[in-house]
């Protein structure tokens, strides 16, 4: 181009004169300002940022406490461990007394909640030579896990493909023959260790709590020992000397702030309540209503309703409410008298195991006072251990010996333990009292002692129509003794003396949900059977099929079969069920007054005299079944008229009756609540 003449090339752009610049300063000051935004912005986003480098730091494993029993048991050097699906907490007591039996036989062993562990870890047991676990597994309701080996049902259930080749196990299974499915967690663990290739070192045990839970555990436990030292190759070391748990501390100077008063697992939980509301945390409901529900009789029946407002408590119908009782504060006094101690010293008791995950027998530091009244089980019979344990403080060598045979396996000693403690209902004050020279420490028997458990209500309301309310009916337990002494129940006379806005007239609380459910179509029909106090869930039923037929849902038959003694002492919730048949929320009201005439009438008398309707019900209307109380007797005598219905006009033999019947359980359309 520079070539060219410049008369000849063609200009596109305007002419400019040569002495005016193309871009003021000013435009190019902004040009450039723009250009290097531009470059800036681009370049931050392309660029990728650095990685800064870090040190490795060396993660610390999970402490053993969290979940690993194996570790735990390296360190501790135990090779034995006893695992408890417990309730109530007996198979609890159970594996602690197995955990220390141990000891006696040159092992050691530990007592351990399924729920604090992975039990995955179960393979890894053949790490630890000589190794053994113990499962103490008590079924709740109908054939249930309890709640704390729930996790561990649900992973037996789950891991088909899972290898338990190295290890060695047995199981001793707590129940009660008198329900549908006996013992049927207990069972369930043994069978499905032993198809997991676990290998079984000696026959599964069966407790029976309708006959005597105790002596079934120790029969099975004077059996189990010596196979475990066949098994293993070890010889008992012969020392039955007593093995102390825990050790005493006596605070002297501690600020009482830091003293448990009755709490259950917080430490002023109870002034300062904080939801969700548990069984380790529960909620304190004031005390609205206490009424008595009878208008005569010798009896006292219930009904208390409390109130749940701001707790975030739901419920269902048919749930249970569990309630944590006190001692009488009398008993406790007689307690502290007979064994000469000032009940209002502060204490600790810690277990001499350090890395035990239990470092109390309960909440401390405490008095001896909060201890008995809140935290330890004073009125039950206690176990043959307790005896065995107790019986080197007696100074009168006749009286040691009767403990310690009554401790024993031998028959006579099962029949005076049968006649002196279970069958004249001797609870330990009763057995202080009846045998002076027996003077135990305190502390000793603080150890020994079982804790005071729950106590479970059926729920006699509904959530639909009481949501800020949960209603309990009860009826108060008292009776006199063979010794002459009157035994009053724990939890029931302490509801009976809750005041409505008196002092103290809250009820720790929480809710345990149940599978006794309303069916989920409201149009199918339900029959209720629940004499007595097993009337408490069907309050709850038919407020919600009353609360449901006034939001116009198509609500089907509600059958009620009521039964109690006399019409005009025991009719209890009267004026409620004839209002519920006056507006047809009942369709059907059936009440047996057993002792109105010279021949006993009972509920399932009902059920006969009307079995064509409850037939048609059951076969043609798809209804729902439910029984609510007494299970040793009522709730049998009831499943056996539906069997006689069933074979009468379902035209089946007996075998096919049961099947029958059998099926709506598995269904869930013949349901359960009972106790014995």
């Amino acid at each position: 181009m520079a070539d060219m003449d410049p008369d000849s090339t063609t200009q596109s752009a305007p002419v400019v004169d040569e002495g005016e610049p193309l871009f003021s300063n000013l435009d190019l000051f902004l040009f450039s300002l723009i250009v290097g935004l531009v470059i800036y912005w681009f370049m931050s986003r392309k660029q990728p940022e650095p990685i800064p480098e870090f040190k490795k730091l060396d993660t610390p494993a999970p402490t053993s406490r969290e979940t690993s029993f194996i570790e735990k048991m390296k360190k501790t050097g135990k090779n034995i461990i006893v695992f408890y699906g417990s309730q109530t907490g007996t198979a609890e007591e159970f594996a602690s007394r197995l955990a220390k039996d141990a000891q006696r036989y040159g092992m050691k062993g530990m007592a351990a909640d399924p729920e604090e562990y992975s039990m995955g870890e179960l393979a890894r047991l053949a790490e630890i030579q000589n190794s053994l676990a113990i499962f103490c597994m008590a079924t709740y309701g109908e054939g249930d896990p309890t709640d704390n080996a729930q996790d561990f049902y649900d992973w037996l259930q789950e891991n088909d493909d899972e290898d338990l080749s190295g290890l060695n196990y047995t199981v001793f299974a707590l129940g009660n023959k008198t329900y549908e499915h006996y013992n049927a967690m207990g069972k369930y663990v043994d069978k499905r260790l032993e198809e997991l290739g676990a290998k079984r070192i000696f026959d599964l045990g069966l407790g029976d709590d309708d006959g005597n839970l105790e002596e079934d555990f120790i029969s099975w436990r004077e059996q189990f020992w010596p196979a475990v030292c066949e098994h293993f190759g070890v010889e008992a070391s012969g020392d039955d000397s007593s093995i102390r748990q825990y050790e005493l501390k006596v605070h002297t100077d501690v600020n009482m702030n830091k003293v448990y008063t009755g709490e259950i697992g917080r430490l002023k939980s109870f002034e300062v309540q904080k939801p969700p509301f548990d069984s380790k945390n529960p909620f304190l409901a004031p005390v609205t209503v206490n009424r008595k529900l009878n208008k005569a009789g010798d009896r006292h029946l219930m009904h208390l309703e409390l109130d749940i407002t701001g707790s975030k408590i739901r419920y269902e119908s048919g749930d249970h409410v569990a309630v944590f009782p006190t001692n009488d504060s009398e008993l406790v006094n007689k307690l502290g008298q007979i064994l000469g101690v000032d009940l209002d010293v502060v204490i600790s008791l810690n277990n001499l195991d350090e890395e035990s995950n239990k470092k109390h027998p309960f909440p401390c530091p405490t008095t001896y006072r909060t201890a008995l009244t809140h935290y330890l089980d004073i009125t039950n019979p206690p176990r043959t251990n307790v005896l065995y344990e107790l019986a080197q403080y007696a100074s009168d060598p006749k009286d040691q010996e009767n403990m310690r045979k009554m401790a024993s396996s031998s028959p006579e000693g099962k029949a005076l333990y049968q006649s002196w403690v279970l069958d004249s209902c001797r609870n330990i004050l009763a057995i202080l009292e009846d045998m002076p020279s027996l003077k135990p420490p305190i502390d000793h028997l603080c150890e020994l002692l079982p804790r005071l458990q729950a106590r479970y209500y059926s729920i006699a309301s509904s959530s639909k129509v009481h949501p800020n309310s949960i209603h309990i009916c009860a009826v108060v337990v008292e009776y006199e003794t063979k010794t002459g002494r009157v035994n009053k129940g724990v939890a029931t006379t302490w509801l009976k003396n809750k005041l409505v806005n008196g002092h103290k007239s809250t009820v720790p609380m929480y809710i345990r949900k149940s599978q006794f459910r309303l069916p989920f179509k409201a149009s199918n029909p339900v029959i209720m059977i629940g004499p007595g106090t097993g009337i408490a869930p069907f309050m709850g039923f038919i407020q919600e099929r009353g609360w449901l037929k006034e939001q116009g849902k198509d609500v089907g038959e509600t059958v009620m079969y009521f039964g109690c003694r006399h019409k005009n002492e025991d009719y209890i919730y009267q004026e409620e069920l004839e209002e519920a048949e006056k507006n047809e929320v009942l369709t059907q009201l059936n009440v047996a007054f057993s002792r109105d005439q010279a021949q006993k009438v009972y509920v399932q008398n009902h059920l006969k005299k009307n079995k064509e309707h409850v037939w048609k019900l059951i076969h043609t209307d798809n209804a729902h079944i439910y029984v609510c109380g007494d299970a040793r007797n009522m709730a049998k005598d009831v499943q056996t008229a539906f069997y006689e219905i069933a074979e009468e006009l379902g035209g089946m033999t007996r075998t096919q009756a049961t099947d029958y019947v059998k099926k709506l359980m598995t269904k869930g359309r013949y349901s359960q609540d009972v106790w014995s």
